[in-house]
């Protein structure tokens, strides 16, 4: 969850954190609730720059970048460069919050930002938003000093966020891309517990290494397939697919297995289709997953000629306990 440490003005106040994500894990589909991390607030007050100011007084259709962990930089860009949010909308919440009333709890901003930026979020795509895709909802809320002054206007923002709540680069308008939840192939995804975390090198203990990115509309001409029909086929696809992107690799051996996402009908109604086949590995009581280290692709090509002895420092990658 995300811990909020301190409720000053620093920047990072600022942010509303919000959104759930949804993945499929483990063989076929598990649904799992993805979270914020720890540390998601700074600590001492950060002066906004004219930079900042601007970026907080942002209009629709602006996007916004920052770089430090304090946000201090934060500043607006033009959208076809990589930028952390695109500005929906600009909402004052004068109606519900008169003067003089208190400043709201982080969990009562959360609310306030999915009340009030969902509903309109499709009006300014021109189509509908994925309610399990790549974008989420968020916002950018008034410090304590000009909610003290009546400051009542939050910008609605769309943003990209992995699992583990990092946010990710988005490079032009939401509108003009897939929205689709997946990773470039190759991508390695952290172990967080049990399950998913933010994209990391796959020489780091990880949880998934991205495989393959597969079209459903390929197998599926017509209407939504159920989630059981798209497992079906995607068994066959992936397994295709594993052994174009690391040939030889004997994923038993490894103790590792080959999954890939389903889509919910929404998804697919918004034009979602694209699917991610992707490698891990269980606990032994199937609890959830356990960590790889190295990536399977380097594994392939490490391997010995049929008959030959395996190399004397070998890449293959291994699974660590976890839990």
């Amino acid at each position: 969850m995300l811990v909020d440490k301190v409720e000053g003005n620093t920047l990072r106040t600022r942010l509303v954190m919000v959104g759930a994500f949804a993945g499929a894990i483990l063989a076929l589909s598990l649904t799992v609730a993805f979270s914020w991390g720890d540390g998601v607030l700074g600590g001492g007050r950060v002066e906004e720059s004219s930079e900042a100011k601007t970026a907080f007084r942002s209009a629709e259709g602006n996007c916004v970048f920052w770089a430090q962990p304090d946000v201090s930089d934060i500043h607006l860009v033009p959208c076809d460069q990589p930028h952390l949010y695109e500005v929906t909308g600009v909402v004052n919440i004068g109606d519900k919050y008169a003067p003089g009333a208190p400043f709201p709890s982080v969990e009562e901003w959360r609310n306030i930002a999915l009340e009030r930026c969902t509903n309109d979020t499709d009006k300014y795509l021109g189509k509908q938003l994925d309610p399990y895709g790549r974008f989420t909802v968020s916002a950018l809320r008034p410090g304590n000093s000009e909610w003290a002054t009546g400051d009542r206007e939050m910008r609605c923002v769309l943003q990209w966020a992995a699992p583990g709540g990092a946010l990710q680069p988005i490079k032009g308008k939401v509108a003009d891309q897939n929205q689709s939840a997946v990773w470039d192939t190759g991508t390695c995804l952290a172990l967080a517990g049990k399950t998913v975390g933010n994209p990391i090198d796959c020489a780091q203990p990880h949880a998934y290494e991205i495989v393959a990115t597969v079209d459903l509309t390929k197998q599926f001409k017509g209407g939504y397939p159920n989630q059981k029909d798209q497992s079906t086929w995607l068994d066959t696809e992936c397994n295709n697919d594993v052994q174009a992107y690391a040939g030889g690799i004997d994923l038993g051996a490894q103790k590792l297995i080959l999954t890939w996402d389903t889509r919910e009908q929404e998804s697919w109604d918004a034009g979602s289709t694209l699917v991610n086949c992707m490698v891990g590995a269980k606990l032994p009581d199937d609890s959830g997953l356990q960590a790889i280290t190295g990536s399977i692709k380097q594994a392939a090509q490490d391997a010995p000629p049929q008959g030959g002895q395996p190399p004397a420092e070998g890449g293959q990658p291994t699974t660590q306990p976890g839990g």
